[in-house]
């Protein structure tokens, strides 16, 4: 009961109060910040390699990197400029040990003549997200804590149950609701995003 009053605690909390935590070792700290952005830096990936696999591949392993140097990383600016950064630097990482393909390369070539910049994916994407929160704020209010403790807090069904006085089943059930309202809601336009946001 006291970790899911916690974890509800550290979803309030700036981006620069999260910083201040993982860099003491917070783990509930880092899991918040992954939370927060993983969804948003998939989609960054996805748009530069045009693989979902690969891109998937590389959000995690920026993690993990902030995570193993979380005493030495210097947020010279927002957390979310040095995490777009780190999935640019991961791609040219890949690109000279030679682990990605030559149409991999055209592809972040034809994203950078485009002139899809750093700040205007992160407005368009943050935009998505609040309409994805949005939608999420519109479910009926039972069904939407059942959805948020398990897929923004990452409570397992049995520990729902528990916690809120119902059965497992009716969890389950819950959870399928919500999913299939957002997913009818959000269209194709928001499924890239919400399939990784939510998948874990």
């Amino acid at each position: 009961m006291y970790y899911i009053f916690e974890m509800l605690i550290y979803t309030k909390r700036s981006d620069e109060e999260l910083i201040v935590l993982l860099r003491e070792g917070d783990k509930i700290a880092f899991s918040t910040l992954y939370s927060r952005y993983k969804g948003l830096l998939y989609v960054y990936a996805c748009k530069i390699i045009k693989d979902f696999d690969l891109a998937e591949d590389l959000v995690q392993e920026v993690f993990i990197s902030v995570w193993d140097k979380r005493d030495a990383i210097n947020f010279k600016t927002s957390i979310s400029s040095y995490l777009y950064a780190a999935v640019r630097y991961r791609f040219f990482d890949l690109i000279d040990k030679q682990k990605v393909k030559s149409d991999y390369v055209q592809s972040f070539q034809l994203f950078l003549d485009q002139g899809e910049f750093l700040t205007d994916n992160y407005i368009a994407e943050k935009e998505l997200a609040k309409i994805i929160e949005n939608e999420i704020a519109r479910l009926p209010i039972k069904m939407r804590e059942i959805f948020e403790l398990s897929r923004k807090l990452n409570l397992k069904n049995k520990q729902i149950a528990e916690h809120l006085g119902i059965s497992e089943k009716t969890v389950k059930n819950q959870i399928s609701l919500a999913m299939k309202v957002l997913r009818d809601k959000l269209g194709v336009l928001g499924f890239l995003y919400f399939y990784y946001f939510f998948k874990y």
